[in-house]
């Protein structure tokens, strides 16, 4: 295989693999994580470990820590490193075009992970992120049909959020036109970071006079810090809504603090990464990756592969779900449930 990027010493010595690499028979896949930090990516990263060491694989990655600029470095390290496909988590989707660029120059096919790279030379694999905003609103508005809401979006420079705000804007865009639901506030968050939500929503709050009746938060991250600066004014309760099933977030949909997390099983796609990753590494056409479908629904318009898995919301009265799925513990989502709470009683 051609190689033709080139990292330096320092590069290299950035890259950080999370556990030992294990050298065996089968292609070595690269995985660019964007911010490793978030606590969902540890499961996907489990899930694509998992999955690549049945298939006979091996597994390197790096850590971009936020930092656009660091993936790009970080990716011609798992190029030089001898990486026969990569898995990347785009911190920044304008941004990862030279990484795209590279790993093509070396003949490395690519997939996107969870987050649009709209490039045709890479596989784009995620859950219906517009399905997960419908849901997050629909959840909301079920509880809290109208009112002043409050939207807090993820980061500017990620796809999803866009097609996040558009999946909530298809279930309350006829009530916002006929005033019933008047968009109080909408703020981007800068690296998806719970502090920066919790700060949005406090300007929010002090904006309105703390008149706001519900929340979408666009994960579950945010969801904390929108819950957070809800408590600091007495707010605690208002119907909040986030994606991810992550674990605090769980135990406050238990709590009655966070209405649902949109639980995206990042099991199944770290998993279906990993397959997609080897098959694409050993010769298969992207068109010919099973299940792929051809998808032209980014910005651009670009044309690719895709396939698209389906999200669960999960809510007080389906919590059982996770925790029989082993996703979180009985315990773990069910410290100081609110009483009536099924999966919490017994």
């Amino acid at each position: 295989m051609k190689r033709t990027v080139l990292a330096s010493a320092t590069a290299i010595a950035t890259l950080a693999t999370s556990g030992a690499v294990l050298a065996q028979d089968g292609p070595t896949i690269g995985v660019s994580w964007s911010n490793f930090q978030e606590e969902r990516w540890k499961t996907d990263e489990a899930a694509i470990k998992e999955a690549l060491d049945a298939a006979g694989a091996t597994y390197i990655s790096a850590d971009a820590q936020a930092s656009a600029a660091k993936q790009l470095t970080d990716i011609e390290a798992l190029i030089t490193q001898g990486a026969d496909a990569l898995i990347i988590l785009a911190m920044d989707k304008d941004a990862i075009g030279p990484a795209i660029q590279a790993a093509d120059d070396n003949g490395i096919p690519v997939v996107g992970y969870d987050r649009l790279i709209e490039d045709e030379r890479a596989f784009y694999i995620t859950f219906d992120n517009k399905g997960v905003g419908r849901i997050i609103a629909e959840t909301v508005t079920e509880a809290q049909p109208e009112g002043n809401f409050a939207i807090i979006k993820g980061d500017p420079g990620d796809p999803n959020a866009l097609f996040l705000l558009e999946g909530m804007m298809e279930v309350i865009g006829d009530d916002v036109e006929a005033g019933t639901i008047n968009i109080a506030c909408e703020s981007f968050t800068d690296g998806w970071q719970p502090n920066n939500a919790q700060q949005n929503m406090e300007q929010c709050l002090t904006q309105t006079g703390n008149e706001i009746d519900a929340v979408l938060a666009e994960n579950d991250g945010m969801a904390g810090g929108v819950i957070a600066a809800l408590s600091d004014q007495g707010m605690e309760g208002l119907p909040v809504g986030g994606q991810d099933g992550d674990l605090a977030a769980l135990n406050r949909v238990a709590r009655g603090t966070q209405t649902v997390s949109v639980w995206k099983n990042s099991n199944e796609l770290g998993k279906r990464a990993a397959e997609i990753a080897v098959s694409l590494a050993e010769g298969t056409a992207m068109s010919d990756v099973e299940g792929a479908e051809q998808w032209s629904g980014g910005e651009k318009g670009v044309e690719m592969s895709a396939i698209f898995l389906e999200p669960t919301p999960i809510t007080q009265d389906n919590l059982n779900e996770v925790i029989d799925a082993g996703h979180i513990s009985q315990e773990q989502a069910c410290e100081g449930a609110e009483a009536g709470v099924a999966a919490c009683e017994g």
